[in-house]
């Protein structure tokens, strides 16, 4: 990703992003998944995705994850679909160690993750729908690294945006970065005038009919 893209997202919130993405009639704003804790920084990269399906008989090669810390550019993002499920881990310490050494980003898990002080220890940005103890050893595997998933509801490739704060996380297809940011950077703008305004003694009646918030995205 360009440092320029970069610079420009890490200035926004991630629901100027999504507002910008629906402005535009593009799919990116997933849900439920959030910081997993106290102090998780946003995190601004591009994707390097993991596909995981349940164990069985066929085998892998190697732990989950392990191939995508691997593949991953420095300020890159691993970013999981194990489907939403909440009954099992598939993210961890061991894992979020190697992924800083790297100088990934952070990650993101459409589903759930575990050993949550490690994350602090390391301060390692790592976003799930939420935390278990239990394992992925000889419960999930990994099918593939680097192809298209689904996450929270939305289709990610290997390379497109990924976007996430306390809001949650957003993703922005590659080839519509720039003109996602022009449409984010105006509405971030615009709302940034209407607060000033109304700490500056405007009501939000007077606010609201001046800048026709409820049609700001049209």
């Amino acid at each position: 990703m360009k440092e320029e893209y970069r610079k420009r997202l890490e200035k926004l919130s991630t629901t100027n992003v999504s507002d910008a993405l629906d402005a535009l009639g593009l799919r990116g704003s997933t849900y439920g998944i959030r910081p997993t804790w106290e102090g998780c920084k946003k995190i601004v990269g591009e994707a390097v995705t993991v596909k995981l399906v349940s164990a069985g008989l066929t085998k892998s090669p190697n732990h989950l994850g392990v191939n995508a810390i691997e593949a991953a550019k420095e300020g890159d993002i691993i970013l999981v679909d194990n489907s939403g499920r909440l009954d099992v881990s598939c993210w961890g310490g061991i894992l979020a160690n190697g992924a800083k050494e790297k100088g990934i980003a952070g990650v993101v898990i459409d589903g759930a993750c575990r050993d949550l002080d490690d994350y602090v220890e390391a301060d390692f940005s790592v976003y799930a729908r939420g935390a278990v103890v239990a394992t992925a050893r000889g419960r999930i595997m990994e099918e593939a690294t680097n192809v298209m998933v689904q996450f929270g509801g939305v289709q990610v490739r290997s390379g497109d945006i990924v976007m996430a704060d306390r809001s949650g996380v957003v993703i922005v297809p590659r080839e519509k970065i720039e003109e996602v940011l022009i449409k984010a950077e105006g509405l971030f703008q615009k709302e940034e005038d209407m607060i000033r305004e109304i700490k500056n003694g405007a009501s939000m009646l007077e606010v609201d009919t001046k800048y026709s918030y409820e049609k700001m995205l049209k």
